[in-house]
């Protein structure tokens, strides 16, 4: 840390925040990746791990860090809140006038600090953000990716870049004003967007896990929570569905009053009429069920709970060398 004088208030010049769960066989490499290189770059800095109630020994192997370096804070939750509000409380309790935001896992190297750091100073911006080179993973993953940006993209008012990643260095008055945002159904990468200021991307390299704690099922409800958090629009496309099928109804009324009239007798059509009736059912259920996950989010968001709980906050002191 850089040395004060008395009176002075410490300076913290960047600080370096992560995520744990189920990080374990990550902790120490990504620890001494970091620690060397801030001690090239030669700037104070901190390192806040943030435990989102990993079950493993993820806060043991941390908090064992900080009796041999003063650097390190961790940050223990009292449960898993996930990912995203996970990383709005390492937020909340970083200190640098700078911010480095990473995932823990290592796919993404923060070795490239320097990179981001040169980058801020030669553009001025608030926040420099990490895009891959190349999307990494399998087929499914990598397209599966490619199409949730799309989709989004598409549906939503927001334009985010698909090959976006966790990684960004951001400065202090942009991290304050991220901060003001409080929604209680995170979607960090929308939110990113929304708080403006200058951005530019820096392409980094990145590779594929794969025991990533990512399922399927948790990328999909990602999907479904950023759609529903960041537009109105599928509601919008709800009321014309139901007018265009109204009005398709209407006209198949009105032709079946005709041949009625100029016909002498009808075809039954029984498996035509349960295909239809199945069909107009399930719409209707879909309709619904989207306007009760719009619901759900209002009766979330009323109801004004705490976005994470910490239990506790170990960091060097002088005297118990690990205080609470």
């Amino acid at each position: 840390m850089t040395a004060l004088n008395d009176g002075d208030v410490e300076t913290i010049e960047l600080s370096v925040v992560a995520t744990m769960y189920h990080s374990t066989a990550f902790v120490a490499e990504f620890y001494e990746r970091v620690r060397k290189v801030l001690e090239l770059l030669a700037v104070s800095y901190e390192i806040v791990f943030v435990n989102d109630g990993s079950p493993d020994d993820s806060l043991a192997k941390a908090t064992a860090l900080i009796g041999s370096d003063p650097h390190v804070r961790v940050v223990d939750l009292s449960r898993n809140f996930g990912h995203h509000r996970a990383l709005m409380v390492g937020l909340e309790h970083s200190r640098g006038e700078r911010i480095f935001l990473i995932d823990i896992d290592l796919e993404e190297d923060p070795r490239a600090i320097p990179e981001f750091y040169a980058e801020m100073h030669r553009t001025d911006a608030d926040v420099v953000y990490g895009v891959q080179r190349v999307r990494q993973g399998g087929v499914i993953k990598s397209v599966g990716g490619a199409w949730f940006w799309k989709f989004f993209n598409l549906i939503s008012d927001l334009d985010i870049n698909p090959k976006i990643v966790t990684s960004r260095l951001m400065t202090r008055r942009y991290v304050d004003s991220l901060l003001r945002f409080r929604d209680r159904e995170l979607f960090f990468d929308g939110i990113f967007v929304l708080a403006g200021f200058e951005q530019v991307p820096l392409i980094v390299d990145k590779i594929a896990r794969k025991d990533t704690t990512y399922t399927f099922r948790k990328r999909f409800s990602l999907l479904v929570n950023a759609v529903t958090s960041f537009s109105s629009r599928p509601l919008i496309f709800v009321f014309y569905l139901g007018l265009f099928i109204s009005f398709f109804a209407g006209v198949a009324g009105i032709c079946l009053v005709v041949v009625g009239l100029v016909s002498d007798g009808y075809l039954t059509g029984w498996p035509s009429l349960a295909v239809s009736i199945w069909f107009i059912g399930g719409i209707i259920i879909f309709c619904i069920g989207l306007i009760g996950i719009y619901l759900g989010k209002i009766f979330q968001e009323v109801k004004d709970r705490p976005l994470s709980i910490v239990r506790k906050i170990y960091e060097y002191s002088a005297d118990s060398h690990v205080n609470s």
